[in-house]
């Protein structure tokens, strides 16, 4: 497992989709450490490799799924390329009165077993807004699956989460930045 965490976080150095500064994360944390995966997602033979570890993982996890689901905007390139990997229908659900939604007739089947993909997680949220969509709909959600856990593991969701990459860069609230992290400029990238 080293060997594969070495690599993406080796993908995510060179296609400079981790970047260094000062950031407030969308939870409204800041930290000096930022992953941007628009980055990545420009490279399609990377996003084709971090799909293709994605995959291997879920499946020598025996994850079994017809439907693999993304929030817009960070889950959809790389959601898009596993369910493609996978031979399965893709969804995604979008903002609307600031909560994801299905939207353009997207529909979930009861008992349908859906993967939520998405790329970043720090504390979950969009995975949470996912998860509550597909069970209120009769869904089964077969597991959660990310490019990185910015939580190094500490984000649990109520079911299965599959990360490639498990980081734990310190975050701060606003009012509690270490001093050379207040020095910087603050940065909203967007994910």
């Amino acid at each position: 497992m080293a060997d594969t965490q070495t690599e993406v976080l080796d993908i995510f150095t060179r296609t400079r989709a981790l970047l260094r500064g000062h950031f407030v994360l969308r939870s409204g944390l800041h930290s000096g450490h930022f992953f941007q995966c628009a980055q990545v997602c420009q490279y399609m033979p990377e996003v084709e490799r971090l799909a293709e570890l994605l995959v291997a993982k879920l499946a020598a996890a025996g994850v079994t799924y017809t439907t693999v689901l993304a929030p817009a905007m960070g889950g959809l390139v790389i959601g898009q390329e596993v369910a493609r990997r996978s031979k399965v229908r893709f969804i995604f659900a979008e903002k609307e009165n600031d909560r994801l939604v299905l939207r353009r007739g997207f529909k979930i089947a009861t008992g349908e077993r859906v993967l939520v993909v998405e790329d970043v997680v720090t504390r979950g949220g969009r995975v949470l807004e996912c998860l509550e969509i597909v069970q209120s709909r009769g869904g089964v959600v077969a597991g959660v699956a990310m490019l990185v856990d910015r939580s190094e593991g500490k984000t649990k969701f109520s079911v299965p989460s599959y990360p490639l990459l498990q980081l734990s860069f310190p975050t701060y609230p606003a009012d509690q930045l270490p001093p050379e992290l207040a020095a910087l400029p603050a940065e909203k990238p967007g994910s």
